[in-house]
């Protein structure tokens, strides 16, 4: 882009992951600059309390993401961090966990770099790592699981159609984003391509923060007991047999009283 004496000078966008949830698991860099930032573009499920750090006069912009119910669409997103960023504004683009696992951090940094936008890109604790640790369940272990994956239980079709093959193996332990609506395919297809139907499963809602719930099962009963608990997004779906250590190796227990 072709600058003018008058024009001010094109700004960064930073697009930060904040963790999953705790504020005590936001990076210092994350943290130094959401406190720097002219504006915050953020999203639904960014670490309760994040916005406090930041400015008073720093312009927030709410552009956050629930099933089917999208408050900006991703092309106007995009666009939206292109006109901060050409205003001259130091602009921080805020997710929850990690920008690049099932963020949509690589589209967003696409537009930036088609338009000619300086960015930088600042890792968070991803969703599985922090709500697997907090409730307990190690996703590798040489007795259980000498792998991870991580898998989108919601395509951008609307479908579940992933590579159950790969991912319905011994020895791996498979976890699964904004998967809870689809619960019951998901395990149907685990058992289908070949673990049985007593292999260990859980769902951790709110993972990390004072609201986490933790709910273990199987793969046969666990969508059951999942509806029957009221449990849904945000949630992750961990399966593996590294579910089995969850009851010995607990640790975080939420605050009592603490809102469901």
């Amino acid at each position: 882009m072709i600058q003018t004496p008058s024009s001010p000078p094109v700004g960064t966008v930073y697009i930060v992951g904040s963790g999953p949830g705790d504020l005590d698991l936001l990076t210092l860099r994350a943290a130094r600059l959401v406190g720097e930032a002219d504006a915050i573009v953020y999203d639904h499920l960014i670490a309760e309390g994040v916005l406090e750090l930041a400015r008073a006069d720093a312009e927030k912009i709410y552009v956050g993401k629930k099933s089917s119910n999208h408050t900006v669409p991703q092309e106007q997103l995009n666009q939206l961090l292109v006109r901060l960023a050409r205003a001259g504004k130091k602009v921080v683009r805020l997710k929850g966990g990690d920008p690049f696992i099932f963020g949509r951090g690589g589209e967003e940094i696409e537009t930036l770099v088609e338009s000619g936008i300086p960015f930088e890109v600042v890792p968070g604790v991803t969703a599985a790592a922090g709500c697997a640790a907090y409730a307990g369940i190690p996703l590798t272990h040489r007795d259980h699981a000498q792998a991870v994956a991580f898998a989108t239980g919601h395509l951008k079709d609307g479908s579940i159609n992933l590579d159950w093959p790969a991912l319905a193996r011994p020895k791996l332990t498979v976890v699964f984003y904004m998967g809870v609506g689809g619960i019951a395919e998901i395990c149907r297809q685990m058992i289908a391509h070949g673990l049985p139907a007593s292999h260990p499963a859980a769902v951790v809602q709110h993972g990390t923060t004072r609201r986490q719930r933790v709910l273990t099962a199987d793969l046969a009963t666990l969508p059951e007991r999942v509806d029957a608990a009221g449990i849904a997004s945000p949630a992750l779906i961990i399966v593996g047999t590294v579910v089995r250590l969850q009851e010995k190796l607990t640790w975080f227990t939420p605050p009592a009283g603490s809102p469901i």
